[in-house]
């Protein structure tokens, strides 16, 4: 876009989405001192960013949070986002030559290091922290601007973007939609061409299979998103909720059928899921069951869906205090299916993320239904918490503006109009 190929100066002080306590009230915009580099680190203006719900817990937890190792919010006030897409702007002098400003990344949030800055702010000097994140400790994407540190370069986090031309909110959307690449990729299923042949390992949902995707919601949505790119010849997506199942129809519907996929749509309410999948697979079961809901039945009733030496995953996070679920060990036994789980991606899923939705093979306008301001953020995250939003949620901090956008899609032509605006 235009400003890639512009020097930005950035300004003493920035708008950001500030935590100074527990609970929404000590959720607020302000203006802070816009970071500045050191040698070894750099300075990204946010172009883009999304609303995670991850972020609720943090607010909620406030300092009692596990990944901030004792940090006092009250002191030092946290800058929250952990999804966005950024430019660079200012580049450190140890770093010059290797990067330029104008080049285009986003940042892997979950940034497997220990902490190297402000170590005196952790717990104990922060001894026995190997893991850092975005938007906690680390500086946040609802921000003007992002601080890229010496943890996040050591880390690998720092991700660039396969395409100069891809928009910003999509690339905002790679952190939550390679959670779902990553899931994905954990499938494993064992191969065997003859009865004296030794076992291979096909790792990913299995290509001309049957795979449920239990759960419409915008998580459960990538998964039908990301599935399409493993060609199974059958995807079944079940959900309490019609407007979720019409949506995936209305979604990918069109891309399925031109991809020779089956896309069945069922509410468990009127329709035997069981039945669905028996019907699809000669009663022998789904090769792929994916739970994108967090529900102990969904997870109980969905074992029953995974059929011998097929894969359950158990995507769907449970509470504290109620993640006890009842697994039939004859099914996993007799049956020999794998179950699995993953939280968060890697900075491997980041590119691998990236390097697909630039082939066309991820469609990351799908999942697009909110746009807005930086100033709209914190309401953004109630509306999430309420579950008035079905759907990923954007700003862009660089472009003020009151309105709010209910959209359902947003493309790259719809960005290029909305940054183009007198209002931007």
């Amino acid at each position: 876009m235009a400003e890639n190929q512009t020097v930005i100066e950035a300004p003493a002080e920035m708008r950001a989405l500030v935590l100074d306590g527990t609970g929404f009230e000590h959720l607020r915009l302000r203006r802070v001192p816009t970071p500045r580099p050191g040698p070894s680190q750099m300075l990204a203006r946010v172009d883009a960013a999304g609303i995670c719900t991850s972020l609720i817990k943090l607010v909620e937890q406030g300092p009692a949070h596990p990944f901030l190792y004792g940090w006092d919010i009250t002191q030092f006030p946290l800058i929250l986002g952990d999804e966005g897409a950024v430019t660079l702007v200012e580049v450190g002098e140890d770093l010059k030559g290797t990067y330029a400003p104008g080049e285009r990344y986003v940042v892997q949030p979950a940034v497997d290091h220990a902490p190297i800055n402000h170590r005196e702010r952790y717990r104990d000097n922060a001894r026995g922290v190997e893991k850092v994140a975005v938007g906690y400790t680390l500086g946040g994407n609802l921000a003007e601007y992002l601080l890229i540190s010496e943890e996040i370069l050591a880390a690998d986090c720092l991700l660039p973007l396969p395409d100069p031309a891809m928009p910003h909110a999509h690339a905002s959307l790679a952190e939550p939609l390679s959670c779902a690449v990553s899931a994905q990729d954990h499938h494993l299923h064992l191969t065997q061409e003859a009865a004296l042949s030794p076992r291979g390992v096909l790792k990913g949902l299995k290509p001309g299979g049957v795979t449920v995707v239990v759960g419409a919601g915008v998580m459960g949505r990538m998964h039908v998103d990301i599935a399409l790119s493993y060609h199974p010849r059958a995807i079944i997506v079940s959900d309490l909720i019609e407007s979720r199942l019409t949506l995936v129809q209305a979604l990918f519907g069109p891309r399925a059928q031109s991809a020779g996929v089956e896309l069945c749509t069922i509410n468990p309410m009127d329709t035997d899921v069981g039945a669905a999948v028996n019907e699809l697979t000669n009663y022998h079961g789904a090769d792929d069951v994916i739970v994108a809901v967090g529900s102990q039945r969904a997870i109980e009733s969905a074992q029953h869906l995974v059929g011998r030496g097929g894969v359950l995953n158990l995507f769907g996070g449970l509470k504290a205090g109620e993640s006890d679920v009842a697994l039939d060990s004859r099914i996993i036994h007799y049956k020999e299916i794998n179950v699995t789980g993953s939280s968060g991606g890697s900075p491997w899923d980041i590119a691998r993320t990236l390097d697909v939705m630039a082939a066309g093979e991820i469609d990351a306008a799908a999942h697009i239904t909110r746009v807005g301001d930086l100033d709209h953020a914190a309401e953004f995250l109630k509306q999430v918490k309420a579950q008035e939003i079905d759907g990923k949620a954007i700003v862009y901090p660089h472009r003020r503006t009151a309105e709010v956008m209910a959209v359902s899609g947003w493309t790259a032509a719809d960005e290029q109009a909305y940054l183009g605006s007198e209002a931007g």
